[in-house]
């Protein structure tokens, strides 16, 4: 790895540098650390429950080694997120911790940074095309696919022979490099059931370029639900959608809805998701979504919390995946967390400390 700005875990007394709320997306999350030198974050969105549990976790475990902290929201916009990662250079943070929202668009940035001798930790989703990527950490990606699939293929009952079964499939942001983990996970254990048709994909849209979702955005995938349901299901029923994503998930159960189902006579089909939004576990105790992917993205902010601190200090990160995460031009070293299923059978056990029971009602 490039030489990197190692002696700022000696410079304690380093003028602290205050954030100056200018730029769009923007927030009030400023360090208060004592001299440790500044760590820029990079999130994607404000939309999402998700990305602002990381932000704040990923600032508080910051801050609490003494590292300020710049924490800025690109609201979906890869051009808006390119400027403020431009400008995080120009005020000379120390590293970098970048949730991509376009995960080809930071290339030039990125050369930026490492000019100025800036580590990159890419967070959460993978920034291809760029040697200037030095850590990814994140969930295992293929295995929250497989999570989905395995739920899907035990509720049906098709290891017992059971079907055929109709299913719709949602994936994630086409931009964005998990989406082709999650689908290429799922389908890994999906894809003999469809060989034998014991699934049905009545759309006949199964391929990825034909299922994602711009932005993970609920909205359209609930637009896109409703062609499906009004092109290939006007005399059929869906038995189940493999939805990525909770806001997904729950722009596929506004469509259904709509379409009559959630009665007893045509009840809800199985409906996957993943990050366990509140909005999501909700629907699962109340029975309308069926499962999620519960990733604790408190421990995945003290990864990358952990694993800048280690590179400014001059330590190795701790890494368990060397050869895996490959962006187009090296094989990023990755530190991956294990995801687990959640549904209405288990979710106050698995979400324990995650959630309070008041939030939950």
């Amino acid at each position: 790895m490039r030489t990197r700005r190692a002696a700022l875990g000696t410079i304690a007394g380093a003028v602290s540098l205050a954030l100056t709320l200018s730029a769009c997306g923007e927030t009030g999350e400023s360090g208060s650390g004592s001299g440790g030198g500044t760590i820029g974050i990079a999130m994607p969105t404000r939309a999402s429950e998700r990305w602002l549990t990381d932000g704040k976790s990923v600032v508080k475990d910051l801050q609490a080694k003494g590292y300020q902290t710049k924490l800025v929201y690109g609201d979906d916009d890869p051009k808006a997120q390119v400027a403020q990662v431009g400008k995080l250079v120009e005020q000379g943070v120390d590293a970098l911790i970048i949730a991509a929202i376009d995960n080809k668009s930071l290339t030039g940035v990125l050369q930026q940074a490492a000019d100025a001798d800036i580590p990159v930790i890419s967070y959460d989703r993978l920034i291809l095309g760029s040697e200037n990527v030095d850590y990814y950490v994140s969930f295992d990606n293929e295995q929250v696919g497989r999570q989905q699939a395995r739920y899907i293929i035990e509720q049906l009952g098709l290891e017992d022979g059971k079907g055929p079964f109709n299913i719709e499939l949602f994936a994630g942001s086409p931009d964005d490099n998990n989406t082709k983990y999650f689908y290429d996970g799922s389908m890994h254990l999906l894809q003999p059931y469809l060989d034998s048709k014991q699934l049905v994909v009545r759309s006949g849209e199964t391929t990825l370029d034909r299922i994602t979702t711009l932005r993970w955005d609920g909205p359209t995938a609930q637009k896109r639900m409703n062609r499906v349901l009004s092109k290939s299901y006007n005399n059929e029923t869906v038995d189940a959608v493999l939805s990525p994503y909770d806001g997904i998930s729950l722009g596929v159960l506004s469509a259904l809805k709509s379409y009559g189902y959630g009665s007893d006579s045509k009840p809800l089909p199985i409906i996957t998701g993943q990050d366990a939004e509140l909005a999501s576990v909700k629907s699962i105790i109340a029975g309308e979504q069926s499962q999620t992917v519960y990733k604790d993205l408190r421990e995945l902010a003290t990864v990358a919390a952990n694993m800048a601190d280690d590179i400014l200090k001059g330590r190795t990160p701790r890494i368990n995946n060397r050869r895996g995460y490959k962006n187009g031009v090296k094989d990023v070293p990755a530190y991956l967390l294990q995801p687990a299923s959640v549904d209405k059978s288990n979710y106050s056990f698995v979400l324990a400390g995650y959630y309070t029971a008041e939030e939950l009602k």
